[in-house]
């Protein structure tokens, strides 16, 4: 018996449904729909991968038999939500986060955490971080809602399974712990991503409040704003979750509009060079946090 054959069935053993990749990459092996037969499985209209991957054991070790495929493995119907932590490619510039970095800083902005959990190290040096889907509930694969460098794959996508080879190197599991839920406040975020635009600075039609007050939101929001765009690289994320921290405060007592405030750090976040899948989910959990631990009655005057 092969070594991928045997992945492929203690994979099924897991009720994972698998699928065969081409040897040595992480491209189905499968038809595509343009060169779809329309004969067997794809009678009634093409069938993809997900739809065509099985626990069956027999159909394996038919699939496998002549052949040392890879494994793919269907996150959907497996029941799976998996986090694709990459590493920085060559192209990007200097500085650049990793997905896990960019997690890691997510988790401080919120106060949250990602719980251990089955892991697999991907040849790239990145790393798969399973979960199990929650009940009731169909999740999406997704590219770069949680940030740059962060996908998650579950109906709709697949992983290359753990034991699967490529030309870079070998997917191995290097935590064996059963896999734990998905946390609900990543549940809330790839059900419910952030859009947030940066549009232009627009002159208001009326002040919000009269006196001091008024006058110290707006010189906050424009210092913060500042800040933000001031911040070297390398400190961006961290200046930008600390300014969304500071005007959530403001948000929670009425001083000010938590539009404009989203606004305001998305313009000094552009201004400073992060692009919208970076600074996103950033300013979205940072203002949670503050308005969530800020009181939320306003302040007499």
């Amino acid at each position: 018996m092969s070594d991928l054959l045997t992945t492929a069935l203690s994979i099924a053993a897991r009720g994972w449904p698998v699928f065969p990749l081409r040897t040595g990459s992480k491209v189905p092996a499968l038809h595509g729909e343009t060169r779809c037969p329309r004969t067997g499985a794809c009678t009634d209209g093409h069938t993809k991968p997900e739809q065509r991957a099985t626990t069956d054991l027999d159909r394996i070790r038919t699939a496998w038999a002549t052949t040392a495929y890879n494994v793919g493995l269907a996150t959907g119907p497996a029941g799976l939500v998996v986090i694709d932590l990459d590493p920085p490619k060559q192209s990007d510039p200097p500085g650049t986060q990793s997905g896990a970095q960019i997690l890691e800083a997510l988790c401080q902005a919120t106060g949250e955490q990602v719980p251990p959990t089955f892991t697999v190290t991907t040849p790239s040096g990145g790393r798969h971080l399973y979960f199990t889907a929650p009940a009731g509930v169909t999740m999406r694969s997704t590219q770069d809602i949680l940030g740059r460098h962060i996908d998650t794959r579950a109906w709709g996508g697949y992983v290359v399974a753990p034991g699967s080879v490529t030309p870079a190197g070998a997917y191995r599991v290097t935590d064996d712990r059963p896999v734990a839920p998905l946390p609900n406040w990543l549940q809330a975020k790839l059900a419910a991503p952030p859009r947030i635009i940066a549009r232009p600075l627009v002159a208001r039609s009326a002040p919000r409040s009269g006196g001091r007050r008024a006058a110290y939101a707006d010189a906050a929001l424009r210092n913060e704003e500042r800040n933000v765009a001031d911040a070297p690289e390398g400190h961006r994320n961290k200046a930008l979750v600390r300014a969304a921290r500071a005007l959530g405060r403001l948000i929670a007592l009425g001083d000010l509009d938590r539009d404009e405030v989203e606004q305001a750090l998305s313009r000094g976040a552009e201004a400073a060079g992060l692009k919208p899948y970076e600074y996103r989910s950033a300013i979205t959990s940072a203002l949670n946090w503050s308005i969530r631990n800020n009181p939320v009655s306003r302040r007499t005057a």
